[in-house]
């Protein structure tokens, strides 16, 4: 890192919307005698959304205003604009004659692409610019097999990982001194009607945005996170930490996540240990993108790509409704689509549904997800969605497949999840709820007409099991 002095320096909030624990704002704090904050509503990103429903940018606006707040009783203040960031960000600094630009690396193909623009026209102007690693613990090639390579395979590259980790990675960037600059008028927070956006269901849905609510959230899986491992895969029950949200905006410091974890992994805590296999998962997907940026638009198996996908859309839009007539399949999907949140486990099931039992492109599934969650992040749900195909790193054999009535019997045994998202059927005993054609008579009692009030499935698990066989054996060996 370099130790230049600046007389002023700007520092870009984008993925990082706190004013603790922040690398940038750290860095610019200590090399310069004023420093200034800005975010950019970028209409390249906004533009681009299929809603103007969206909670993510409801997310961003809140956590905006806390941010704004705690950076004004510090002196300083946060100026937002919005325009195309490549061009805001170079005239912003322009305007206020800053020396220095300051932010954090971002790993994706658009941003980086931006992040040139930026930095090529800040250097005509003579301006530094200087990005700083934040949103994981290892990045790119920091963590390397043997042979120098980047790794393919997450359990040699966790080990790799845990070898690798020193206090330092997981040691909090100070941001309690130097001096911040009061920001220029005329650059306030618009609210969201002024960026094209409306109000959605956010905080009714007790989603707390902002850097206070990641804290609260976390305090709060504290203190139940050495049963993590033993509740995480039920959606009924209160297992994961539901902080992907925040770590998505940097509302919450992934080392604070990671000094947790890691300090209770040591004292033998299983919990402990099988949540921070989950961060060290999120560095993994971080360095694929980094590392193998093809993954974005096809297979990292090339020879996956030759597999001949279905091109159903009217099965294609039975899954995405919650229509397919496996309860726990819709309502997962019903789940998204009234929370932007999905459980973990049922992200593993219904994207193994898609893939292998409609036979549909896994992109098409990736891109619904994009659209859909609050905590999308482009590393973490290719490689998610690339695992469940089996086309992508690291990914389960393509003659694994999800059978997704026993997975209701096993991760949702009293149907309370379902019961809750698919209220049709509800009156079904537990037995009756995982596969209701098959209980004609029962689902007649609870006045449930099967293909009326609830569909009956869309495909035959075992049928559609054997034709994926058939489908993947292009890269069958």
């Amino acid at each position: 890192m370099t130790t230049a002095h600046y007389r002023t320096a700007l520092v870009w909030f984008r993925r990082d919307l706190r004013c603790f624990d922040h690398t940038a704002l750290h860095m610019a704090l200590s090399q310069a005698d004023q420093v200034y904050a800005v975010f950019v509503f970028d209409r390249d990103i906004l533009d681009a959304l299929p809603s103007r429903y969206d909670r993510r940018v409801e997310f961003i606006w809140h956590a905006l205003r806390e941010l704004d707040t705690q950076l004004r009783q510090r002196g300083g203040g946060l100026m937002v604009l919005q325009g195309k960031a490549r061009e805001e960000i170079p005239r912003l600094a322009a305007q206020l004659g800053v020396e220095a630009v300051m932010t954090h690396h971002d790993y994706e193909p658009q941003a980086v692409a931006r992040d040139a623009a930026v930095a090529a026209t800040l250097q005509q102007q003579g301006r530094a610019w200087l990005t700083f690693k934040d949103t994981v613990i290892f990045e790119k090639t920091e963590v390397l097999t043997g042979a120098g390579k980047p790794f393919s395979v997450f359990t040699p590259y966790k080990n790799a990982w845990l070898k690798k980790l020193t206090p330092a990675e997981l040691a909090p960037r100070s941001c309690d001194y130097g001096q911040l600059a009061a920001p220029l008028p005329g650059y306030a927070l618009p609210d969201l009607a002024t960026l094209g956006f409306e109000h959605t269901n956010l905080l009714e849905l007790g989603l707390h945005p902002g850097m206070t609510g990641a804290q609260t959230l976390l305090h709060e899986f504290e203190k139940r996170l050495s049963a993590y491992a033993e509740r995480r895969d039920f959606p009924a029950l209160k297992g994961p930490s539901y902080l992907s949200v925040h770590l998505r905006f940097g509302t919450v410091s992934i080392r604070q996540l990671a000094r947790l974890a890691h300090a209770q992994y040591l004292r033998g805590d299983r919990g402990a240990e099988v949540w921070l296999s989950e961060l060290v998962w999120r560095d993994f997907y971080f360095q694929i993108l980094a590392n193998f940026p093809h993954v974005v638009e096809r297979s990292f198996k090339p020879d996956y790509d030759r597999i001949p996908w279905e091109r159903d859309e009217a099965l294609f839009q039975a899954w995405c409704q919650g229509r397919t007539g496996y309860p726990l399949v819709d309502a997962a999907m019903a789940q998204i689509n009234q929370t932007g949140y999905m459980h973990n486990r049922l992200r593993m099931v219904v994207a193994s549904f898609l893939t292998k039992d409609l036979g549909l492109d896994w992109r098409w599934g990736e891109a619904y997800f994009a659209a859909h969650l609050n905590d999308f992040d482009l590393a973490a749900n290719n490689g998610g969605w690339q695992w469940a195909a089996s086309t992508g790193c690291d990914a389960q054999p393509y003659f694994r497949i999800f059978n997704p009535v026993s997975q209701s019997e096993k991760f949702d045994a009293e149907g309370k999840f379902i019961r809750k998202y698919v209220p049709a059927l509800a009156k079904l005993s537990n037995q009756a709820l995982h596969a209701p054609w098959e209980y004609p008579l029962e689902c007649e009692l609870a006045g449930i007409r099967l293909g009326v009030d609830y569909p009956l499935p869309v495909v035959r698990h075992d049928e559609a099991r054997k034709k994926t066989l058939a489908r993947y054996a292009v890269v069958k060996g």
